[in-house]
């Protein structure tokens, strides 16, 4: 295991693009929560902090395909540098509209602001990842980096809600606030500043007809994938509050999500040392179906040690789904729009999050948690239905990507 990842650490300038990748990328588990730790102390309100909290994450979904547009033709060093400054601008203003009393609208704008401005890191250091790579006559190592990453994604998940969440409660919540943006901003741009590994920009030439087309019989399935992968983390993190508060243990609930991090983290870096003989396509319909057979039995749990352990074991499917998924993605789509094309996960997961969660908490609210874990569970279904119409191999998606470059 360790061999294949230093095979691709290897590569020069690897470990500092992700390195500041992962700092950067860190506003993604602060921020929302950031957000509705300052809204709430200060109005008293959790459903004014959770709109200004949905506020931000809405807008951040939907700028995300533009905003990986614009990085693909721009280039990640300009586009990210700009994305940064104006990102910390817009939480520092959300921080004065709260503690000055400005009317609620100003704070929404603001929230928006800044989430339609959160430089993309997630989908750049992908994007880097395949372009470092290939340079290097390395693509078949791609899904060994994207694994690690997937392992940096679950720490950033793990670190940053336990961060924000200490120095809003235990010190301010303008110190959690401030930690996101040191964390947002400096990260961006010392990833930004780091132009050796840059993949180079593909601005647009009017004069060449219309950009090479997304090859969307791939895209679209997938996109799905991800909402559905979104919609069940937003459910099983207000479900599992939930639940550990109806056994009398609410605290527990930290615990339990973080070993579902944990068995996906571990997934993940086991997933990177593996040579699979199986396609893409099928790898995706393997884990959805895999997530599937994990929800099933939470319903029927009553006790807080075995819902533990079902955690631990169920987390180990959501890895592997996300590195095929992503690895997908750059299979199909043309260099030209990488960015953009794995903007898609992270669209697909931002707006499943918020729905999911919403509706986990009506279910809760009138059948009780453990009976809302059939929510996370159905949308593990969806996503394994999508799973199933995804080209059926990985000679498929090639020539889903051939198309492309012909149609080109």
């Amino acid at each position: 295991m360790l061999s294949s990842y230093r095979s691709v650490l290897s590569r020069p300038g690897a470990i500092g693009f992700s390195a500041a990748g992962l700092v950067g990328r860190l506003p993604l588990s602060m921020a929302g929560l950031g957000m509705l730790l300052l809204v709430q102390s200060d109005t008293g309100s959790y459903g004014i902090a959770g709109s200004v909290s949905a506020t931000y994450m809405v807008a951040n979904a939907v700028v995300a395909l533009p905003f990986g547009r614009l990085v693909d033709a721009r280039g990640q060093g300009r586009v990210l540098t700009l994305a940064a400054l104006v990102f910390g601008g817009a939480m520092a203003v959300l921080v004065v509209t709260v503690r000055a009393d400005l009317p609620m609208a100003t704070t929404y704008a603001a929230a928006g602001l800044a989430g339609a401005s959160l430089p993309p890191i997630d989908a750049c250091v992908r994007t880097r990842w395949a372009h470092v790579l290939d340079r290097a006559g390395l693509s078949d190592e791609v899904e060994t980096a994207y694994a690690f990453e997937a392992v940096v994604d679950e720490t950033v998940f793990m670190l940053g809600p336990i961060v924000v969440t200490v120095l809003g409660t235990l010190v301010d919540p303008v110190a959690g606030i401030a930690a996101t943006v040191v964390a947002g901003v400096g990260g961006s741009l010392a990833f930004a500043a780091q132009r050796g590994t840059e993949p180079p920009a593909h601005p647009r030439d009017a004069s060449t007809g219309t950009r090479v087309p997304l090859p969307w019989r791939t895209l679209s399935p997938l996109t799905v994938v991800c909402v559905a992968l979104g919609l069940m983390f937003g459910a099983a993190e207000v479900i599992t509050v939930a639940f550990a508060s109806d056994h009398g243990a609410r605290s527990a609930s930290g615990g339990l999500l973080a070993l579902w991090a944990l068995g996906s983290l571990l997934a993940g870096a086991a997933t990177g040392a593996i040579r699979f003989k199986r396609g893409l396509a099928r790898r995706v319909l393997w884990g959805s179906v895999g997530l599937v057979v994990a929800m099933a039995p939470l319903a029927l749990v009553q006790s807080i040690e075995l819902m533990g352990a079902l955690m631990l074991v169920g987390g180990l499917a959501i890895a592997p789904t996300l590195i095929a998924t992503t690895a997908m993605i750059e299979q199909v789509t043309p260099p030209s729009r990488l960015t953009e094309g794995m903007a898609l996960l992270q669209t697909g997961l931002v707006a499943g999050v918020a729905p999911g969660a919403a509706l986990a908490g009506v279910v809760v609210d009138h059948a009780g948690s453990s009976p809302a874990y059939l929510v996370p569970l159905g949308a593990a279904m969806l996503a394994a239905l999508a799973a199933r119409v995804l080209p059926a191999s990985t000679q498929t998606a090639d020539n889903d990507l051939g198309n492309v470059a012909g149609h080109a």
